[in-house]
């Protein structure tokens, strides 16, 4: 983010949104590494994968130079994250981990949502209101709205 928007913003990493997801990854990490967990190998990778995808595509997005591939990486960083709380659900259900540690992990993540959710608004209302800057090759970047339908000519 530009030092312009909020001058409290310079990085990425002041992000309260990547600071959440971020501390949440570190939460996964810890909790999988208990026995009955770490021998679902397939499981653990995936779990571990999607938490660090979160703030990753934060991070990255940000890191992009432009709104609308800020914006996309945060609808990535979203669709990890619904991953994740499906993930530690299932895990919950099917006993894998205790009920406490899947709750702090559910509730941590319910707050990383929210933070998200907030910075998706923001970087929309931006997309809204403003023309992107061209990218190097002089084209502006893909959109991944829904395009109005052509009329037949």
């Amino acid at each position: 983010m530009h030092s312009q928007e909020n001058p409290k913003v310079v990085s990425y990493r002041d992000l309260s949104a990547w600071k959440a997801a971020k501390a949440l990854a570190v939460e996964v990490y810890r909790a999988v590494n208990v026995a009955a967990v770490r021998n679902d190998f397939a499981l653990v990778d995936q779990l571990r994968r999607a938490a660090i995808s979160v703030p990753s595509n934060i991070a990255e997005g940000a890191g992009r130079g432009t709104n609308q591939d800020a914006l996309r990486f945060l609808y990535i960083a979203r669709g990890s994250l619904c991953e994740l709380r499906t993930q530690v659900e299932v895990m919950q259900e099917v006993g894998l981990l205790d009920a406490r540690i899947c709750e702090s992990l559910l509730g941590r993540a319910e707050e990383a949502g929210r933070l998200l959710g907030g910075l998706v608004r923001f970087r929309a209302s931006r997309r809204e209101g403003a023309a992107e800057p061209a990218t190097a090759a002089g084209t502006s970047a893909p959109s991944f709205r829904p395009s109005e339908p052509r009329a037949k000519t």
